[in-house]
């Protein structure tokens, strides 16, 4: 069930049509792009295109019961990170970010965009296999740098059996079981985190997440602070 162009404008893009006429996309359909002209990323960004990388995007089905279709992003999360670490060295770590970022070496890897479609949700995900993009504000990295040159397609599939699985889980065992499974594979409890930008950011450090998936930031004056929505980046603070 994984579809690959050669070029498209978008991955999530052409899923979200297809689900707008009304033509029927079951779950777990992937559609995968070698090239993407117009691929985008969270906060409005364009999505960089870099030759061997995943790009790709599938459909999930929303059903009665199911938990907030939000909180797929955690679940996503780690599909992501199982099917990296099976391209990884022994020994090699790579971190969650939320709320849906994998990072490694505090460099970002990987990035997940959900999209509300017509009967359920829409996950945009970008892996940087082969090449990672230059960006002012932060870090990146692919697996080629990290020493684990991995194929695209041998990729997709690792990734689509190991969304399968998450979103079986997410449905049949709800968030606690969840949550407790992406702190575990988060960037440690106490690391500082900047939560927004420019004059609107407030600094804090990681204190995990709260039952309904928000992040918990724990201020200098020992309070909480549940973000729900928002830029997360990691802190120079000491």
């Amino acid at each position: 069930m994984i579809e690959v162009f050669e070029e498209l404008a978008s991955t999530s893009g052409t899923l979200l049509e297809r689900l707008s006429s009304g033509a029927a996309v079951p779950e777990g359909q992937w559609v995968v792009a070698n090239r993407q002209t117009s691929g985008r990323g969270r906060q409005g960004r364009a999505w960089f295109d870099g030759s061997g990388n995943f790009m790709g995007s599938t459909f999930v089905a929303s059903h009665a019961g199911d938990p907030p279709l939000g909180t797929l992003a955690l679940a996503a999360g780690l599909a992501v990170r199982d099917a990296v670490l099976k391209h990884l060295p022994a020994g090699r770590e790579v971190l969650l970010k939320w709320p849906n970022d994998l990072l490694a070496d505090g460099a970002k890897l990987s990035g997940i965009l959900l999209e509300g479609a017509r009967g359920g949700v829409v996950v945009g995900i970008g892996v940087n296999l082969a090449v990672a993009p230059e960006l002012l504000d932060r870090p990146t990295v692919s697996l080629a740098q990290l020493g684990a040159p991995a194929s695209r397609d041998a990729f997709a599939q690792d990734l689509a059996v190991s969304l399968s699985h998450e979103v079986e889980r997410w449905r049949t065992f709800g968030l606690e079981p969840l949550i407790r499974r992406w702190v575990a594979a988060a960037h440690p409890l106490g690391t500082p985190l900047r939560a927004g930008e420019g004059s609107d950011s407030v600094d804090g450090t990681f204190a995990g997440l709260a039952l309904d998936g928000a992040l918990q930031l724990r201020l200098a004056d020992g309070t909480l602070r549940a973000i729900h929505a928002g830029e997360i980046n990691l802190s120079n603070r000491s």
